[in-house]
């Protein structure tokens, strides 16, 4: 065999190791700082994870200086689905932000479906929830149109099992209807609408959420219908109705007493026809028998 094949033979064997095996991968890790041995790589690709995904991620936490992130930690988390890119990037973020989040939070957060990345990018940066317009009436009976504005940051320690977005606007939405209930007059909501966020921001609606409210900016109240003056002509309305209702079955009642009348009026003429009908025969039968005066006569 001539040397040249044989040369050709190691080279492309040489190629498809290098192809095959993550030596590439390998002396990256190497050179980047992780501490990896080359036998680890081979078993990754046989429990069916990604070396590198790993190992980059791996790279990443060490140049930011993340203490407790390990290979197995990260092969862990990739076997149950999690997504290891934005947990670092989280981890990273928390820790210039100096927010105390551990691997082991970020990894419970972004498993329980949340977004962990988001996450701490809004506690380092605050985000606006806009709350839908809300409808309240004050006491004098006219109807407040608000639109709110509510400024949040995440509560990292409360995104497992914390309340999300449409909680913050529920309790927002519930507040302002309260305080507008509160006003004796319209004008005063008008007047002084921060009254309104200082209400809603004492009675701690950020409570068992994922969020800490910062602030609530009331961006605009409107004037709608006067509910008292609809509510009183909607009475009014319905009295009149009520009031003819009654007339009419009295009217009625008393219809059904004239009629009622009216036939014993007619039972009575009938029963006097039938009298005067047997007064004939009564005379008659009279005069046959000796007159009427002498004795006594039964009709019957």
């Amino acid at each position: 065999m001539s040397i040249y094949i044989i040369i050709g033979l190691v080279l492309t064997g040489s190629m498809l190791l290098l192809v095959v095996l993550p030596v590439n991968l390998w002396i990256t890790a190497v050179f980047s700082g992780v501490r990896i041995q080359f036998i680890e790589l081979i078993f990754m690709r046989i429990r069916k994870v990604p070396p590198g995904l790993i190992v980059r991620s791996m790279i990443l936490a060490t140049k930011a200086g993340l203490k407790d992130v390990t290979i197995t930690l990260l092969e862990t988390h990739y076997l149950a689905q999690g997504n290891i890119s934005n947990v670092i990037k989280a981890l990273i973020v928390a820790d210039k932000a100096n927010l105390q989040m551990s691997f082991k939070q970020a990894t419970a957060i972004d498993l329980a479906g949340r977004n962990v990345l988001e996450a701490v990018q809004i506690s380092v940066t605050p985000y606006m929830i806009i709350v839908p317009a809300i409808t309240g009436v004050s006491l004098d009976g006219i109807q407040l149109i608000a639109e709110a504005r509510v400024t949040v940051r995440t509560n990292i320690k409360q995104l497992v099992g914390g309340a999300g977005v449409e909680t913050i606007k529920a309790r927002v939405g519930q507040g302002i209807i309260s305080r507008m209930g509160m006003a004796t007059n319209f004008k005063e909501v008008l007047e002084r609408p921060e009254e309104i966020s200082k209400l809603v921001l004492s009675h701690g609606l950020d409570a068992g959420t994922a969020f800490e409210i910062l602030s609530i900016d009331i961006a605009d109240i409107n004037i709608g219908h006067n509910i008292g003056a609809k509510l009183q002509t909607d009475q009014a309305e319905a009295d009149l109705e009520i009031a003819q209702a009654k007339a009419e079955e009295r009217r009625a009642m008393a219809i059904a007493y004239g009629q009622e009348m009216q036939a014993k009026i007619q039972e009575a003429r009938s029963k006097l026809i039938q009298a005067q009908i047997l007064i004939p025969p009564a005379l008659s039968f009279g005069l046959r028998n000796g007159g009427i005066y002498g004795r006594s006569v039964k009709i019957s």
